[in-house]
């Protein structure tokens, strides 16, 4: 396995030299494990509410110039049905910290869906919730939860973050959901502001420690309404290097070329996939909601009806050599 030294690692990231190589590198190593298999995710954001303040997100508690809005039950088990009907087997529900969805509310949702739809993965990403929360999601069906840690620095998770929420609480609730058998994701941004090398190494050393089955990267892109509105956004040739670093260092990681790649970088998503990304995650929630789920501005594929949109991905993959894969694309291990 590919462990470079802190000393390697800051040498890779700084210097642009071995970028090519690197990428041939970790499309080998993603072929080696999943051929040429891109696998399909349908995203339902289920709520554009959240309790947080993160200075860097759109649907920041602070921001009163968005359109707040919550999915029904109902709208939730109607996008799983379109998705299900065009393919899909994992479903991804997302959202804002919004304290409606108790482990009540939730785990009836995850329990008519898992019911439902048997063969279908479902994936939670509804932010920090208590042990006992995650081990009830768990119990109701729950085969995958995302938590980006976002910033593996202290110093640097305080700039990024209010007083009242910690780093020490997210990495809590990640070995929380490793310990509860969670096939488990973080991640990081790229190019937030007062991101270093050296905290981005931290990023890469803590995955190591964790050993995540999915890895999600982004570029950071700057929203209007937060005050890193005029900060520039994050390189997307950095971003696709670090797909590539971390390819190698986590060979069999689900790492999916994201939305945000694709806004900063038109071929973004394409770059993200030959450089060692082997998930895609089309938009399945209702299109009246889609614009008010803007955690950085520019979003793309905010307009697409969701079969469009898987259409337009298969075109975009099966032009750079891969195809989709619509199974529920589990870890390899597990």
């Amino acid at each position: 396995m590919f462990n470079p030294d802190n000393n390697q690692l800051k040498e890779l990231i700084s210097d642009n030299s071995n970028n090519e190589v690197l990428r041939i590198r970790a499309d080998e190593v993603r072929r080696k494990y999943y051929g040429n298999r891109v696998f399909v995710r349908g995203l339902i954001e289920i709520s554009n509410i959240c309790k947080n303040d993160c200075y860097y997100c759109g649907i920041r508690k602070s921001n009163r110039n968005i359109s707040r809005y919550r999915l029904t039950e109902e709208e939730i088990y109607s996008c799983c049905e379109t998705g299900y009907n065009l393919g899909f087997r994992t479903f991804v529900l997302q959202g804002g910290e919004d304290l409606y969805f108790s482990d009540i509310v939730l785990c009836r949702i995850v329990n008519n869906i898992k019911n439902k739809y048997p063969d279908c993965a479902v994936t939670l990403s509804m932010g920090e919730r208590s042990y006992e929360s995650y081990k009830n999601l768990k119990s109701a069906g729950a085969d995958r939860y995302l938590l980006r840690h976002e910033t593996a620095d202290n110093t640097h998770y305080s700039k990024l973050h209010p007083a009242g929420m910690s780093l020490e609480n997210r990495k809590k609730c990640l070995y929380n959901l490793k310990s509860l058998g969670y096939q488990t994701g973080t991640g990081f941004m790229v190019g937030s502001p007062y991101q270093t090398v050296e905290n981005i190494i931290s990023d890469l050393r803590f995955m190591q420690e964790i050993q995540p089955e999915m890895i999600g990267i982004g570029v950071f892109i700057p929203h209007h309404d937060t005050p890193f509105r005029d900060y520039p956004h994050g390189s997307a040739e950095l971003n696709i290097k670090l797909i590539s670093i971390i390819r190698l260092m986590f060979p069999k990681a689900l790492i999916p070329a994201t939305t945000a790649l694709g806004t900063v970088s038109p071929d973004g998503r394409e770059r993200g996939i030959q450089a060692g990304c082997n998930v895609v995650m089309p938009n399945l929630s209702p299109l009246m909601f889609r614009k008010s789920y803007e955690l950085y501005d520019n979003k793309i594929c905010t307009g697409e009806e969701s079969a469009q949109c898987i259409e337009c991905l298969r075109k975009r993959v099966e032009s750079v050599g891969y195809e989709l894969d619509m199974s529920r694309g589990d870890y390899p291990d597990v």
